[in-house]
């Protein structure tokens, strides 16, 4: 099964991170991050729900839950001991080593990404792609059109929580329309109408 890295500022934007996460939970490809990828995106995440009115405490908490839910749910995707290869790729960024040292460790055929430029060609490993996440989700629903119409069915499903209902197409008009999924949502919105 192929195998992505998951970097923090994917996983930060809620719809986007529960499109990843409903299609890894598909089997449509294996996720994967490291120990610091999920501290990242517990302290963001509680900062963005502080933004949005929660009070601190409420907002760590969910915050933690979140990214515990996420230990559990996908109890082989945290690599370890990628901190020996830390520093030994010369990114622009030295903040940004240990998402290569660990897809590299992990064996990710993609590292997906909001950064693409701070993952320069010449200084990741040559099996190891560098996506923005519209490119991945477009190439796993490309590849597996059934699983993904079931993953966005089951994140229609879970709307409403902590946010408005949303329906499958309307699922598919935000990834469109606020994560720029253009290819993504042309393929979803045919399996919806057509899921034969």
């Amino acid at each position: 099964m192929f195998t992505a890295l998951l970097d923090t500022c994917v996983l930060w934007p809620s719809l986007q991170r529960d499109l990843l996460l409903s299609l890894a939970i598909e089997g449509v490809y294996r996720p994967m991050w490291s120990t610091a990828i999920l501290d990242e995106l517990e302290y963001h995440e509680a900062a963005k729900l502080v933004a949005r009115g929660t009070d601190e405490a409420g907002a760590a908490e969910r915050a933690h839950r979140l990214v515990e839910t996420m230990r559990l749910t996908f109890d082989d995707a945290i690599v370890t001991g990628w901190e020996r290869l830390d520093g030994s790729y010369g990114l622009p960024d030295p903040d940004d080593e240990h998402v290569v040292a660990a897809a590299e460790l992990g064996g990710a055929g993609a590292i997906v990404t909001l950064n693409g430029k701070d993952f320069p060609g010449d200084r990741i490993p040559s099996d190891i792609d560098v996506l923005a996440p519209a490119s991945f989700v477009h190439d796993q629903v490309s590849l597996r059109p059934e699983a993904a119409t079931r993953a966005v069915l089951e994140l229609a499903s879970r709307t409403g929580r902590h946010g408005p209902e949303l329906s499958p197409v309307q699922v598919v008009d935000v990834l469109e329309s606020r994560y720029a999924m253009q290819e993504a949502a042309a393929l979803l919105r045919h399996q919806l109408a057509d899921p034969a």
